[in-house]
């Protein structure tokens, strides 16, 4: 494998809540150039990063091979995180597929692929772990690492392993929005003595970003990363310190969860939404985030935090920093504090944090 790095670098998934700060890291220094792909040039999020500078927006859509071919040619690095909300499980492990295949045809050198936990390994193939967009991802990472070890002097090859994010927390439409209930920040969800390995999207820039810098020393990482494991009384208790004003953590049964939670109303539709639920191999996002919170709640996943400081000495390392630092940024930004920002009368008209609420659950592949 070459020892300099890639320089540019085609991105699948830069449009997203994790793609966007991953494209500013790269290129806000000019290091790198980047090749976005966008279904819609003219959204929000695409003109959001053509302001940046060396980006470039193409039309179309990971679901087709001639547009991967477009992307892939003349970029020698590549980002691909295909967005399993709009696929489905199943397509998703296609085209991810696909992609690394055509990426070391197209002569890309280095390949970051953007992942998720594999829930139902982690949790002892014990289906009431399973969660779709989790398990998707996790089986594909597997397959990269492991076509990785014959290839590794072709195209190099990297994990880079996510999670919830922490803004997820302080948002709307997502699986722990917060609400307000008699002047008081609540978070009410099934998470019982566990803890989430919440991620900040801040951090995600950096990552991204020293895999790239790092490119021999990352071929064959597996990345997995995260502020801390984040039990929501500790959220609560920090965004009461914070904030000043009251917070709780109420943990919820699943079945009330199911009834009344912030996911409640989508509970029978597909966890994809241009996945099929006539095909079996469909879950519906209740029986995905029901798998997504048994995780959790058994902490079925952690993270190596020595090796994450040594990468990233100055990464956020607890929710009350996290939480300090977004009040602080959302003051300067114009957006209120954070007490002002879960009223429901800003939290709901604020801009979603994840594409697949902008996109309405109606796009296309």
């Amino acid at each position: 494998m070459p020892s300099h790095s890639p320089s540019k670098i085609f991105v699948i998934g830069a449009t997203g809540a994790q793609g966007m700060p991953v494209v500013s890291g790269l290129v806000a220094d000019k290091k790198y150039s980047v090749r976005a792909l966008s279904r819609d040039p003219n959204s929000r999020r695409a003109k959001a990063l053509l302001a940046l500078g060396n980006v470039e927006i193409l039309e179309g859509t990971f679901a087709d091979e001639e547009t991967l071919r477009q992307g892939f040619r003349g970029c020698d690095g590549a980002y691909v995180n295909i967005d399993g909300f709009n696929s489905g499980e199943k397509t998703e492990l296609f085209w991810a597929i696909r992609s690394y295949e055509i990426a070391i045809e197209e002569g890309v050198k280095f390949f970051v692929y953007g992942n998720l936990d594999y829930a139902l390994k982690k949790g002892g193939y014990d289906s009431k772990f399973r969660t779709g967009h989790y398990d998707g991802k996790g089986r594909i990472a597997e397959w990269i690492l492991w076509q990785n070890e014959e290839n590794k002097d072709r195209m190099g090859a990297a994990v880079f392993t996510t999670g919830p994010y922490m803004e997820m927390a302080i948002s709307a439409w997502t699986p722990m929005s917060p609400t307000v209930e008699d002047g008081i920040a609540t978070w009410r969800v099934p998470l019982g003595d566990g803890a989430v390995p919440h991620v900040a999207l801040e951090d995600c820039s950096y990552y991204a970003r020293w895999l790239f810098d790092n490119a021999e020393r990352a071929n064959g990482m597996k990345l997995e990363v995260a502020i801390e494991q984040v039990d929501y009384q500790k959220l609560a208790t920090a965004f009461e310190k914070v904030t000043g004003h009251p917070a709780r953590y109420i943990d919820t049964d699943l079945e009330t969860y199911w009834t009344s939670g912030s996911l409640s109303r989508a509970a029978k539709a597909p966890a994809g939404y241009n996945a099929d639920l006539a095909d079996k191999s469909t879950m519906t996002v209740k029986q995905n985030f029901t798998g997504f919170w048994n995780s959790w709640k058994n902490e079925t996943v952690k993270r190596d935090y020595a090796l994450l400081d040594e990468i990233h000495p100055n990464r956020i390392k607890s929710v009350e920093d996290w939480l300090r630092r977004e009040d602080q940024l959302g003051r300067e930004l114009g957006k209120g504090s954070l007490w002002e920002r879960i009223q429901p009368e800003n939290l709901y008209k604020a801009p979603p944090l994840l594409k697949l609420s902008e996109d309405n659950r109606t796009g296309r592949l």
